[in-house]
């Protein structure tokens, strides 16, 4: 397979620094107290709740997470373990993500839902584990992270960095350091931005694949459909990888799927017709797409994931896996998605089709 050439990256000497959450650093509250100047002669000041952007605590079974608040309400938790967003709620409190009840917070199992992080191999695609070992190895917080070239920063984010272990490069013989940004916008979107980068000293290149594993929350999977996908070709993982030309108008679910889209969009629409809600799906330096769901047969096979969960959840997944990307020492990949969850709208009981993928 060809590989994919590197994002070359701008320069970045002009970017505002990170803001990093201490290694050390455990807020203990979740709420700070503001104090209003009044003029002389005038009542109390008045006083009013300021939401930390940045708390970093205890997690299921005592691991640690972060998790990020923006003052309209929405949040998003991130366990070190995995570098995994385990949450991500908009600002009523709804949770945008799927996290089986089942899950296993306990390494080196990775965790079932949520948004695993696939490198340095997708699915089976190699000679190492399942979705190679990214999602079950402990990340830590990257206190010196070089600037990122997106202008200002928002107040919730937070910056994690994984490096191999002598026993990673045991398995997979290469040096490298992986930068990973979970930030949350004022308006609640959720952005993860990968930056790999080639640190190998004997001047060899490496070869991966990748994909941010998202599981969005559904109310029916009956009553959910795909918009960006028609017409392009899929890959069939329950076909032997067989190459097909999606036929449909849009992809709507009836039993298991998965299937690796070839050269999509940068945008793609996950329509809930029963919550009235779209997910919105932005990436860039990702090509591919897979849309997952194991339904009922798989469902049940899984230790870590409800008999009828499949119903509630199904995974569209940013990827770079058909063409697997190379680095030359010293060169850097980068990789990112954005979420977004809107009001879907409607004409005569059907989704409108296209209006947000032609949307901005």
């Amino acid at each position: 397979m060809s590989s994919t050439p590197p994002t070359t990256m701008p320069p970045a000497s002009t970017a505002p620094a990170a803001v990093a959450v201490p290694a050390t650093a455990a807020a203990t509250t979740t709420t700070t107290t503001t104090t209003a100047t009044t003029p002389s002669g005038a009542g109390p000041a008045v006083t009013a709740p300021e939401r930390v952007p940045v708390e970093r605590s205890k997690g299921i079974n005592g691991l640690d997470k972060i998790v990020l608040r923006e003052v309209r309400g929405s949040s998003a938790e991130v366990y070190l373990y995995g570098g995994h967003v385990t949450s991500w709620k908009n600002d009523h409190g709804e949770e945008l993500l799927f996290l089986s009840s089942k899950a296993i917070f306990k390494p080196p199992k990775a965790i079932r839902g949520g948004i695993p992080i696939c490198f340095p191999q997708f699915s089976n695609l190699g000679s190492l584990e399942q979705h190679g070992f990214a999602r079950n190895r402990f990340w830590t917080i990257d206190t010196d992270p070089p600037p990122f070239p997106t202008g200002t920063p928002p107040k919730a984010f937070v910056d994690l960095i994984l490096k191999p272990t002598d026993e990673d490069l045991k398995i997979w013989s290469h040096s490298f350091e992986f930068r990973l940004r979970i930030s949350l916008s004022p308006a609640g979107d959720l952005m993860l931005t990968s930056r790999i980068r080639n640190t190998n000293s004997d001047g060899k290149p490496f070869t991966f694949t990748f994909a941010y594993h998202t599981y969005f929350s559904v109310s029916d999977i009956s009553e959910v459909r795909v918009e960006g996908l028609e017409t392009l070709d899929y890959l069939d993982n329950l076909q032997n990888k067989e190459r097909f030309t999606e036929q449909g108008d849009a992809i709507t679910f009836e039993s298991e799927v998965d299937k690796i889209y070839l050269g999509t969009p940068t945008k793609i629409a996950i329509l809930d017709h029963e919550k009235k809600r779209t997910f919105v799906l932005r990436k860039d330096g990702l090509p591919d797409a897979v849309v997952w769901n194991p339904w009922e047969k798989k469902a049940k096979a899984m230790a870590d994931f409800g008999d009828e969960e499949y119903k509630h959840m199904l995974c569209v997944e940013a990827a770079a896996v058909e063409k697997p990307i190379t680095l030359r020492p010293g060169e850097e990949w980068r990789g990112r998605q954005e979420l977004s969850a809107v009001p879907s709208s409607y004409c005569s009981g059907q989704l409108d089709p296209r209006r947000v993928l032609q949307g901005s």
